[in-house]
């Protein structure tokens, strides 16, 4: 099968299109034909060589895939862990989103059971692959760990992307304040998609912005910059705020290259939180890494289910910034390096 490889850590150019084993799947996995590729920020961290536990090149990077299912493993007699009703197995021709652990930029992947997902009828597969990363790390977020409640009001960094508009979506079903930052350029999309209050980060502190609005602070913001951002992050906090950490994009370079003093300051620029001043302040930080969920397929299984209802219903909808074929994700990488997009980078299999 062809898979686009990085062949060493380093800028976009260093993917390559290859033609590496086909895949047999293993006892409670699925093979999934892909036709849709979901690009995460995670996924250009994992190029640089930036992201924890990213595999030694040459490997396949990627996290989420939409298609149809091509053969289903036996599985293990007790079900144990698969976390798939036995009532209603996946079966071959089933259209699913699926989770996978690297391994997603190719044109077959195979996946366990659990973390396959039937999708709504008549749901695209771009669609598909734009929902299961960006739309449960929100919901995850928010309401899982969050608990958030009608009338509460939250900021989200990076609100035009594909996180940010999927928070934004939610947050507007949950009856919350919405806060949000991106460029200058994107301010206007901002209040269109129903941001109350669009904050433009170029212009420096984004605090006073927030005070100046709640003046007793908020209770959440989702932070996917880190470094000194996590400091202004926390300072828009009142008492019981949530601090969610999801990413770290501050140790990206624009260019796409790995830039080690980068990095270092803004792991120097860290705030380190005091469980005893947490805990005189109210406060709480929260880390959200699906990869890190794995273990719990019916926790991931009941947040997928409730997404994809609210698909079905129309209260969620990706925003598809742009599609590019899967030899072209050099291409895509670089568009997200230079935030051009507007929602979420599609790469589609023939």
């Amino acid at each position: 099968m062809r898979a686009m490889v990085v062949r060493r850590y380093g800028p976009p150019a260093v993917f390559e299109s290859q033609e590496v084993p086909d895949l047999q799947p293993k006892m409670g996995e699925v093979l999934i034909r892909v036709k849709a590729i979901g690009v995460n920020f995670a996924d250009l961290l994992q190029r640089m060589g930036v992201y924890p536990g990213t595999p030694k090149p040459p490997f396949v990077p990627g996290f989420e895939v939409a298609g149809v299912i091509e053969k289903v493993a036996e599985v293990a007699k007790t079900g144990a862990g698969t976390g798939v009703a036995e009532t209603d197995p996946l079966r071959p021709g089933d259209a699913v989103a699926a989770f996978t652990n690297y391994n997603a930029y190719a044109g077959w992947a195979a996946v366990p059971a659990a973390l396959a997902y039937r999708l709504p009828a008549g749901m695209p597969f771009e669609d598909a692959a734009a929902l299961p990363v960006n739309y449960a790390t929100a919901y995850h977020s928010m309401f899982t760990m969050g608990n958030l409640q009608p009338g509460d009001r939250i900021l989200i960094h990076g609100a035009a992307g594909g996180v940010g508009i999927a928070a934004i979506q939610l947050a507007k079903a949950r009856g919350l304040v919405i806060f949000g930052t991106a460029s200058p350029t994107k301010q206007e999309y901002l209040r269109k998609i129903g941001v109350d209050h669009a904050i433009d980060y170029t212009k420096g502190d984004f605090v006073p912005t927030v005070r100046k609005f709640a003046p007793d602070g908020i209770e959440m913001v989702m932070d996917p910059i880190g470094g000194k951002s996590l400091t202004q992050s926390q300072a828009c906090l009142g008492p019981t705020g949530r601090l969610v950490v999801y990413g770290f994009s501050a140790a990206a370079a624009p260019d796409g290259k790995r830039n080690r003093l980068r990095e270092l300051k803004a792991f120097l620029a860290t705030p380190k939180f005091h469980p005893l001043k947490m805990m005189s302040e109210n406060l709480t930080v929260i880390g959200v890494s699906l990869g890190g969920l794995r273990t719990r397929g019916a926790l991931l299984r009941g947040e997928l289910d409730e997404l994809f209802q609210m698909y079905s219903a129309g209260k969620i909808k990706p925003v598809i910034g742009k599609t590019f074929p899967l030899a072209d994700a050099a291409a895509a990488h670089r568009f997200i390096h230079e935030r051009k997009n507007i929602g979420k980078v599609i790469l589609t299999v023939k």
